[in-house]
């Protein structure tokens, strides 16, 4: 029995556990209500931004409305919490100031995720600029040393690296420069993985193709092991494969389409919070649209699974 193989019938079981659907929600007046707009929209995993996605100025988190925010989790169900560093992040960077800018951005999120009891910090790794990784790797191995030593030992709060779509020499494009990455630094428990459909799908990943699907989770298992996913960014594309630029699509709106199913169906999957990141146009209930149809999706994709189990 191959590696896949395997990783399908260790995870067989798993479809009795639901998929935490979830999405990247605004923040407008208070962390609370995001986490009030997740319950409307019947979603339980919720990605924010801690501060402008397009600024270095990182606010101070006030304690009493880090209390509220946790207080208002229970209530509105939502099982995880992650926060998206800003983008300008880049660790890769051969601009010291710039470099020192993007270690700041993001200890500055891990004490705000910390702060609200987030159980992550999802971010991107940056380009090394055509000096190729190998080269940046020792400024990068010790940004994220310096993040990590400050966190207290009690939180849930993870470094959460997210893949690349390929663009502009960025680094994380492939699971094997990850998986240098977290070498390079020691493979603490509190780093994990994020993985973006769309940007798999932009580096080459046809994630239509069941045996490829089956192929790539039996990969992550073999190079980080399952528990280190910690989440999925659910985005369609509008570039065809392989196009190496990152432009997400509304779910089922874009050139992956309905064959999202493939990849959301995997038993190995279900139970991982499965973000979405692209609201549609419908201003008045943004994601409402799109949560309606990830969970088609889902169903989808859990009902082929099954059909390709029984032969049917």
């Amino acid at each position: 029995m191959d590696a896949a193989a395997a990783l399908r019938r260790r995870h067989r079981g798993d479809y009795d556990r639901p998929m935490q659907y979830g999405a990247h929600l605004p923040v407008a007046g208070g962390g609370q209500k995001a986490l009030e707009r997740a319950r409307s929209l019947g979603a339980t995993s919720l990605q924010i931004f801690t501060q402008s996605p397009r600024m270095w100025r990182h606010p101070v988190v006030d304690p009493d409305v880090a209390e509220r925010f946790r207080a208002a989790r229970k209530p509105a169900r939502v099982k995880t919490v992650v926060c998206h560093a800003t983008y300008l992040i880049n660790l890769g960077a051969s601009d010291p100031e710039l470099y020192e800018k993007s270690v700041g951005a993001l200890h500055n999120t891990m004490r705000a995720a910390q702060a609200i009891g987030a159980e992550g910090v999802v971010f991107h790794l940056g380009s090394h600029l055509g000096r190729g990784l190998d080269a940046v790797m020792p400024q990068v191995a010790e940004a994220l040393t310096g993040v990590l030593a400050e966190v207290d030992e009690t939180s849930p709060t993870h470094l959460v690296i997210e893949n690349s779509a390929g663009a502009g020499g960025t680094m994380g494009v492939g699971l094997d420069e990850i998986e240098q990455v977290m070498d390079a630094i020691g493979r603490p428990a509190r780093v994990s993985v994020c993985l973006d459909t769309c940007h798999l799908w932009a580096s080459g990943v046809d994630i239509t193709d069941p045996g490829r699907v089956d192929a790539l989770i039996a990969e992550v298992d073999e190079r980080f092991g399952m528990e280190r996913l910690s989440c999925l960014h659910v985005n369609d594309a509008a570039v065809d494969l392989g196009a190496q630029r990152d432009r997400h699509a509304e779910v089922g709106k874009g050139v992956i389409g309905r064959e999202l199913a493939v990849m959301l169906g995997h038993p190995a999957l279900q139970e991982i919070p499965a973000i979405m990141e692209t609201p549609g146009d419908d201003e008045a209930q943004p994601y409402a649209r799109s949560i309606r149809a990830l969970r088609r999706l889902h169903r989808a994709g859990v009902k082929r699974r099954a059909a390709e189990r029984t032969g049917a």
